[in-house]
């Protein structure tokens, strides 16, 4: 087959973006560094929430949400540069498209390919307190109904079909090292045969060089990911407002997610901005059963716990679980320490802790229906009790003195004064026995428990974290986890990438991107922060939108 279009990448993006365009008529050559076993890439390992406003599912749980108050949100996290003609041009009007898009087909789109939809939204980064500021106002978060593989599978479907009738043929074991540039057009890409492995999807594999290969096309796309695997290129883009990277974390992305897309379209002229935008999560844990090098698993955390710094003094408002990720790590970087802590009752973390990832979730993953009922009843999920029992991170006592002697034990350090906790812990728990309350973490949870969702299956009810009958005390090691740039290439709402160094901008001809390559969009269409559920929406998007830029620009 001569192909008229390379994309670059089998992740969610490029899935997308390959298949709208054979949905199209043309012909596409898609190449993957990893072997077949990874299609999909981070998308399968995900949980798969998506952002929806105005969804049945919001209004069967009398949710009010609208177009206005979603974009008041959006813009109120982004926080975009002034005036419209700064480097968010383009992410601006990326994120007016998104959200006219999440508002409106978004849905619908999916669900015409057999995707569903856990009928429980979630409510994901409840904010920093402000109504025009960073969070989601309402819950957003709609769970894919067989999470991360759920949402991969009728793209798959769609490949598999395409690649029969001979419109997508698929070469894995290809890492693309170097655009080729002719005359200001980029015509194709060079790079390396890799070594056949069947190594399991997610880990490591073989770099042994095989041979090499050169292909050409009227159109490149890239949807190689960001860099969120290569610890080198985090820290050297490392954003000042954040201090200084930790120097103990542990990786929510493989080693292979490692920026080499954008740094090979970066050599051939193209721009990518926002570099030092970056979403690090703040509650990810060491996993008990790696797959990857330092591989990290992000607890999805209820608002009850509480957060505490190394030395064991509460996180100032609204660094509370799952509130304002950003900020909270932004405190954290001046604490002078790399980790945090949960404290926590065993009742919280029977009803309030989820696990991010398909693997984490195999009653969801698995559309099991038995297995998600289980979730209402007493016990803690099946890989939480797995991390209680088998996790570092996780420490257990009847007393705070016991605990504190634990967490002190396990960091090789004497951080945390036991009688100064329980000072903290008894004065958090006076507040709770009064349907008053000065302390904000307990109006945020009281206010949790009206939404019906949050009620059912995220938010325990109020009680002392002293009290014997809700034990025993539970201490949870927090690490920063690296996952994700919100900076990427900057791209036009076709997903033409655009040069660098050119007055006025205009584009890179024969060159385009999706996915966390492009910054979700536009070179960042989150700004500043972002909301949660987006990311995999993002990739969505920006293929579908690059797929149909360049249908537009062959015909």
């Amino acid at each position: 087959m001569e192909a008229e279009v390379i994309v670059v990448g089998a992740g969610l993006s490029g899935l997308v973006a390959a298949t709208e365009i054979a949905d199209g008529g043309g012909r596409v050559l898609l190449l993957e560094r990893e072997g077949e076993q990874d299609l999909g890439a981070q998308a399968w390992w995900s949980f798969g929430g998506l952002f929806l406003v105005d969804s049945p599912e919001q209004r069967r749980l009398g949710i009010r949400d609208s177009l206005e108050l979603a974009r008041q949100d959006w813009l109120g996290s982004a926080s975009f540069e002034e005036p419209d003609g700064s480097d968010d041009h383009w992410p601006r009007r990326w994120a007016e498209a998104y959200l006219q898009f999440a508002a409106g087909e978004k849905r619908e789109w999916l669900r015409s390919m057999g995707h569903r939809l856990f009928p429980v939204v979630g409510w994901a980064e409840r904010g920093d307190g402000r109504a025009e500021g960073h969070g989601n106002s309402v819950p957003r978060f709609h769970l894919t109904w067989g999470t991360g593989p759920g949402l991969v599978e009728p793209f798959a479907r769609r490949l598999a079909a395409h690649r029969e009738a001979g419109r997508i043929a698929l070469r894995t074991r290809h890492a693309v090292e170097d655009l080729l540039v002719e005359e200001g057009r980029v015509v194709g890409v060079r790079g390396s045969v890799l070594a056949d492995d069947d190594s399991p999807r997610g880990a490591g594999s073989t770099r042994e060089v095989v041979g090499d290969f050169e292909e050409r096309a009227a159109a490149v796309l890239l949807a190689t990911g960001g860099i969120g695997g290569n610890e080198e290129l985090v820290r050297s883009l490392w954003p000042e407002e954040l201090g200084t990277m930790p120097e103990g974390f542990v990786h929510g992305v493989p080693a292979s997610v490692d920026g080499s897309g954008m740094l090979a379209a970066e050599r051939a002229g193209a721009r990518w901005i926002h570099r030092d935008r970056m979403w690090h999560y703040t509650e990810g844990i060491r996993n008990w059963d790696p797959v990857w090098r330092g591989h990290g698993i992000r607890i999805l955390p209820g608002p009850s716990s509480l957060w505490i710094d190394a030395c064991g003094h509460r996180l100032p408002a609204p660094a509370y679980p799952g509130f304002d990720t950003t900020g909270t790590l932004r405190h954290l970087r001046t604490t002078g320490h790399d980790h945090s802590w949960f404290v926590l009752t065993r009742k919280i973390i029977e009803k309030e802790f989820a696990l991010s990832g398909s693997e984490q979730n195999p009653d969801l993953t698995g559309k099991d229906w038995k297995q998600v009922l289980g979730r209402v009843r007493p016990g803690a999920p099946g890989p939480v009790q797995a991390f209680l029992d088998r996790g570092e991170d996780f420490l257990q006592a009847r007393d705070v003195e016991g605990l504190v002697d634990q967490m002190n034990a396990l960091v090789g350090e004497d951080l945390i004064d036991a009688r100064a906790l329980e000072r903290t812990i008894r004065a958090r728990d006076a507040e709770v026995g009064n349907r008053f309350s000065k302390d904000a973490q307990i109006t945020a949870l009281r206010g949790a428990r009206g939404y019906l969702g949050d009620r059912l299956i995220r938010t325990a009810s109020p009680h002392r974290l002293l009290d014997p009958s809700a034990g025993p005390l539970i201490a949870v090691r927090l690490h920063v986890l690296l996952r994700k740039t919100l900076g990427g290439l900057e791209t036009d709402l076709g997903g033409r990438v655009q040069r660098e160094g050119v007055p006025g901008g205009g584009s890179l001809p024969g060159l385009y991107a999706a996915g966390e390559a492009s910054g979700f969009g536009g070179g960042g269409i989150h700004g500043h922060n972002a909301l949660e559920g987006t990311f995999l929406g993002g990739c969505l998007f920006s293929g579908r939108q690059a797929g149909q830029g360049i249908l537009a620009d062959l015909r």
